[in-house]
């Protein structure tokens, strides 16, 4: 979801909802603690140097259960990244929350719902470091059969 999507979904919401991966809401006196830019210039194993920009997102949860973020009240902290921070409206949105560890996570909605979706690792460079590429699977039924093969039932063995 980029920063374009989330400030229209916000402004016809009248409440803000973020669920996990799992299926659990994170609790509703969440606070977003960060709207940030961040840039990362790498380099890939294939010897590619790269670079990608994202806007992040951190949520946290506090013992403060009288409070809770609404919707132009995110919308204001956006707006206010965008002139302080120079955010480029069409960036994906990446947004943190406490696990086990700092987790990150792609966002989405379903059903006015912001869906905290799952990020993988990969490789970029596949073709360029020696990684064999997955062999298709096939399975045997639906091989074709050659044209001078006979059938078990058909006598010819």
């Amino acid at each position: 979801m980029t920063l374009t999507q989330i400030k229209n979904h916000l402004e016809r919401l009248n409440r803000i909802a973020f669920q996990l991966p799992n299926g659990t809401l994170v609790p509703n006196h969440f606070h977003v603690t960060e709207v940030g830019k961040i840039d990362k210039h790498f380099i890939d194993c294939g010897g590619t140097v790269r670079t990608e920009s994202v806007i992040n997102f951190q949520l946290w949860e506090a013992d403060d259960y009288d409070h809770r973020l609404h919707p132009e009240k995110l919308l204001k902290i956006i707006s206010l990244s965008e002139d302080v921070l120079g955010l480029d409206i069409q960036s994906e949105i990446e947004v943190e929350y406490q696990g086990e560890t700092i987790q990150k996570y792609a966002l989405d909605i379903e059903n006015d719902t912001f869906v905290l979706t799952s990020k993988f690792t990969d490789c970029l460079a596949k073709d360029n470091c020696g990684i064999p590429q997955e062999k298709p699977k096939v399975k045997l039924s639906e091989l074709i059969k050659p044209v001078n093969s006979c059938n078990p039932n058909s006598g010819c063995c």
